[in-house]
């Protein structure tokens, strides 16, 4: 039985994964390190930490598990700024894995996208392929990088635009050369982050749209 650390549960696909981890027999205990409340309670399994990503050092410490799953992040307008975006989406954890890893977690597993690349001239692409770049090299047994299109599901806040994209990237996937971006809902994303890390394979494996369907079973 493991233990499991997560970050970004009160994400889309965070909030499915934490639901998954609860009920899977094979974890015997979550700690979740979360800036506000997931709304879970269960004292027998569930490990609650309310923390300021600011301040690692007060918490960093707390990070003793097997596996750490990431699926944090936020948006543009959510964040105000492509520095305070940055701050979340590359800095906090990158710095949750080095301290996992350093704490002798021996499986990270996480969430990027389809577009990640450190060379492009898109913000969010360029965000994203710096941290697969960075976390690649961290001292982890396995390293699981999963790379979906666009997220569906139920979101806390309203996201019009996102519906919108949805949409269209639906439409795009219909043409078989765009089908790693086409849709994923985000309870197979975090479907497939959970059979990820049971794969005893040693070292890097970055799986694509099709390869996280895989992974899920679907």
């Amino acid at each position: 039985m493991k233990t499991a650390l997560v970050i970004g549960a009160t994400g889309l696909v965070g909030d499915y994964l934490l639901r998954q981890l609860l009920t899977d027999p094979r974890f015997e205990r979550i700690k979740v390190f979360t800036r506000r409340p997931t709304g879970y309670h269960n004292p027998d399994k569930l490990e609650e930490h309310i923390v300021d990503f600011d301040k690692p050092s007060e918490w960093q410490d707390l990070l003793q598990g097997d596996v750490l799953f990431s699926t944090l992040g936020t948006t543009l307008k959510q964040a105000g700024s492509q520095e305070a975006q940055y701050r979340v989406d590359y800095t906090y954890q990158l710095q949750t894995a080095e301290a996992a890893a350093r704490n002798g977690s021996d499986t990270y597993v996480l969430v990027s996208s389809v577009s990640a690349d450190p060379e492009s001239r898109i913000f969010y692409s360029r965000m994203k392929g710096e941290l697969e770049r960075d976390v690649k090299s961290l001292a982890f047994a396995r390293i699981r990088i999963l790379q979906p299109g666009v997220l569906a599901g139920p979101r806390q806040q309203a996201r019009p635009l996102e519906k919108l994209g949805i949409g269209a990237a639906a439409l795009l996937g219909a043409i078989p050369a765009l089908h790693k971006y086409r849709p994923v809902h985000g309870r197979t994303v975090a479907k497939a982050m959970i059979n990820a890390s049971f794969d005893e394979e040693a070292g890097l494996q970055v799986d694509t749209l099709e390869d996280v369907f895989r992974r899920a079973g679907e």
